[in-house]
């Protein structure tokens, strides 16, 4: 199969799994995991149902948030069932079912969907950005001060690359340039606002190839850049990302390496 197939087939998988989604909106905490962290019965059903289609349709294994698996592959499907649960789990709309497919660590499918915002992104390795299966235009710089900047999280354990007292500095001098901030909740979100141009660029500090994956390739085939938090290439370890048109990237990407002086 070529990437093209394979991004059909997600994409008619992920029409599936919209439909659990939109159904089970506002559902409880189900499983706590680490950190306060939770998945309600929606994520493991979806998940199962991403799994269970990918694996039967495309021969390839899945790596996904609830279940697990192994990335030492050639190729392997990564999966978020729903990314931004809190949000989901209160009936908020920032949320999103994540799919990506890895081959030698790079994306080259990608399907994000927002079923409660009724879009859905999609791209294969070297096409354009598709909407709702709409081809998009290619991101461009804008003003500064029109520019909204998704933000990942603001608070974090201590050990972490990016501490909660490191990030409030980075978040302050960033609002310096870039004053409208935005906290989503959801790194899918952010990275497809980005994709789209709705956000200028986005940071994100989620250290799981499950938020990432598909939002790395959405912003590539939108002609953004995209690169880990130290300008290296993106990779399915990386602590996190830097992503937006150009100019953007280039900004935030000076800013982080002046908080690391």
């Amino acid at each position: 199969m070529d990437v093209r197939e394979l991004l059909a087939i997600a994409e008619a998988i992920v029409a599936e799994a919209e439909q659990i989604f939109l159904a089970n909106i506002g559902a409880d905490p189900e499983v706590c995991k680490p950190g306060g962290d939770f998945a309600t019965a929606a994520d493991i059903e979806i998940e199962g149902l991403l799994k269970e289609q990918l694996v039967q349709r495309t021969g390839i294994p899945v790596f996904g948030e609830e279940s697990g698996g192994s990335l030492d592959r050639e190729a392997v499907w990564v999966v978020d069932p729903i990314d931004g649960t809190s949000n989901y789990s209160a009936g908020i709309p920032m949320c999103a079912i994540l799919v990506a497919l890895l081959l030698h660590n790079e994306p080259v499918v990608s399907v994000i969907s927002m079923p409660l915002l009724h879009k859905r992104l999609s791209a294969y390795q070297g096409s354009r950005l598709f909407l709702n299966g709409k081809e998009q235009p290619l991101l461009h710089d804008k003003r500064p001060l029109a520019v909204p900047i998704g933000f990942g999280s603001i608070v974090s354990r201590n050990d972490s690359q990016f501490p909660t007292i490191l990030r409030h500095d980075l978040l302050s001098k960033v609002a310096k340039q870039y004053p409208r901030l935005r906290v989503t909740g959801s790194v899918g979100v952010d990275l497809a606002f980005t994709a789209l141009g709705v956000f200028g660029g986005a940071i994100t500090f989620s250290p799981f190839v499950w938020d990432n994956a598909a939002g790395v390739l959405a912003i590539q085939a939108a002609g953004g850049m995209v690169t880990d938090l130290n300008g290296g290439a993106w990779h399915p370890h990386a602590q996190g990302l830097v992503a937006g048109t150009h100019a953007v990237h280039r900004s935030i990407l000076g800013t982080i390496k002046q908080l690391h002086v």
